[in-house]
């Protein structure tokens, strides 16, 4: 279990100028009055002033000190927030269940990631098959079977949110809470099956028991400012944020629900149930689920202005809800005159390009994009509109492809006139983020890429093997071809830059969903 605590260390206070010299301080080990004074004889609170200098894993080392060290850790001062990436292993339980004995009552900030280190083989596996077999199930099929492993997996899943969730369930003094359940390459892809959670909760007591808790933790709270779940297994119901009462939703600043795994045409929340949330200033929802509707309610002059949406297009949510009800342009528009300042996150999961044209429209003040596709490339044609229609906002791109045969990526520059990338770093003069994996990107596009934008783009994170060259260059014997172009590259940049060798060491492209949660979370934090 990793412990992030974001806590400024404070500078200590000095000894008087020229004291040590005076000889005005007592001796090292000596009270003023000549007795010895052992670290447990300290108050507490010395001790938890002390505490308060010191970074987390500090903090902790310091406390074996003695017993008395140890009974001043834990002082509700000194953990004001509580940020967990857990491993969902059972060896997390004993630790989890003491650490949130000790804070959970108190804590003010809580940021918990729900992560398997190593996803067992077997049963689902990942990549296009996952895919497959998610769309297949979403059919009427009966889901690939689980192994053993994956099964202990959401055992002990639901085992650790029921600790975090009951730890929390009375605290009144949290302000920002905030949820997120990577726990298996088939979220990625679609839903988990009723069937798989039956295995390990038959008769859904456990599920119950976490959207009670949740729930209770809605309902008890009484300064709750952040509230934020994302693909946490069913943990949040269309009638959870009934909930809260009407003091903390109208005080609500940011909302965060996203969940592919809720059955049908359910959506967690309502354009009637946010007509409550009249503070807020953040919101990040499926991208089904934010319909005409809700952006009339969000440009409503009693609303204050939204400031960032983030909105996760997931081919699954497409095929069993519809895009009949999305917003228009016109709704855009009225969005963006109520909320000046606004700027949009969109991440698209294998969405066909011909859905993607619908969605975009031409109003949205898109700042970022992140397309990940396993069965469905994204299209020239896409590229294209995105680079026309948000030249003024786009500042991060990110494109990734997860494809079997390495051999033969789709190119975007097919039967085209110029390269869509190029034309993108064009016009898009706010460029600061562009990663492409799984795409043929041609060196001497690229080159001109780092020329257009130079220093402004801040990173550039392409794979080798997506990286290509015409005959051209190969066949000029006096120069080294991708020495050469590594060269270009980086005067156009400014920078020293090499493309990205390990496509395993690109988080983006190896946790797609935890990168979105980690961006989003930032991305709607920098209002």
């Amino acid at each position: 279990m990793l412990l992030f605590v974001s806590q400024e260390p404070q500078a200590r206070p000095g000894p008087p100028p020229g004291a040590a010299a005076a000889g005005l301080g007592p001796a090292p080990g000596m009270s003023v009055c000549g007795e010895a004074v052992g670290a447990g004889s300290l108050p507490s609170e010395l001790v938890v002033h002390i505490f308060s200098f010191l970074a987390a894993p500090d903090r902790l080392r310091a406390s074996a000190a003695c017993s008395h060290w140890r009974e001043c850790l834990f002082y509700p001062a000194l953990w004001p927030r509580l940020r967990l990436s857990l491993r969902v292993s059972p060896a997390e339980r004993p630790r989890l269940e003491f650490l949130m004995r000790k804070c959970g009552w108190f804590v003010r900030e809580l940021r918990v990631q729900f992560a398997a280190d190593n996803y067992p083989t077997g049963g689902g596996g990942g990549g296009a098959a996952a895919g497959e077999g998610a769309a297949a199930a979403g059919d009427g099929e009966a889901p690939p079977p689980l192994s053993p492993r994956w099964l202990d997996l959401l055992r002990t899943y639901l085992e650790l949110v029921l600790c975090v969730l009951s730890s929390v369930r009375n605290n009144r003094n949290l302000q920002k809470l905030s949820l997120f359940g990577d726990i298996s390459i088939l979220q990625q892809h679609g839903s988990i099956s009723n069937t798989y959670l039956g295995k390990v909760d038959p008769d859904g007591k456990k599920i119950k028991q976490i959207q009670q808790l949740f729930e209770e933790i809605l309902g008890n709270s009484r300064q709750l400012k952040w509230l934020s779940c994302g693909l946490m297994l069913q943990i949040v119901t269309p009638t959870s944020l009934s909930s809260l009462s009407n003091p903390i939703a109208n005080t609500m600043e940011h909302l965060s629900l996203l969940d592919n795994h809720i059955p049908g045409n359910t959506t967690l929340i309502t354009a009637v149930e946010l007509e409550r949330f009249v503070n807020l200033r953040s919101l990040a929802l499926d991208f089904c689920d934010f319909t005409a509707e809700m952006a009339r309610v969000l440009a409503d002059s009693n609303h204050v202005p939204l400031h960032r949406l983030s909105l996760l297009v997931h081919s699954v949510s497409i095929m069993h809800k519809s895009l009949d009800n999305m917003p228009k342009d016109e709704n855009w528009q009225a969005l963006t005159r109520n909320s000046t300042n606004l700027r949009v996150y969109i991440m698209a999961f294998d969405v066909k390009s011909d859905d993607m044209l619908r969605i975009l429209k031409p109003s949205i003040p898109l700042e970022r994009i992140h397309f990940d596709s396993y069965v469905t490339c994204v299209s020239g044609a896409v590229v294209d509109l995105i680079s026309r229609q948000y030249d003024k906002f786009l500042t991060h791109f990110i494109l990734m492809n997860d494809v079997v045969d390495m051999s033969a990526f789709p190119d975007l520059s097919d039967n085209r006139n110029e390269d869509p990338l190029v034309l993108l770093a064009w016009r898009c003069t706010r460029l600061s983020l562009l990663a492409v994996h799984g795409y043929t990107v041609w060196a001497h596009n690229l080159i001109a890429i780092a020329r257009l934008r130079g220093s402004d783009l801040k990173v550039l994170e392409v794979t080798e093997e997506s990286i290509d060259f015409d005959q051209g260059e190969l066949a000029d014997q006096d120069v080294d071809p991708v020495h050469n172009f590594i060269e270009q590259v980086s005067l156009g940049l400014g920078r020293p830059w090499h493309a990205v060798m390990d496509i395993e060491l690109l988080s983006v492209f190896t946790e797609p969903t935890r990168h979105f949660y980690r961006e989003m979370q930032s991305f709607s934090e920098g209002i």
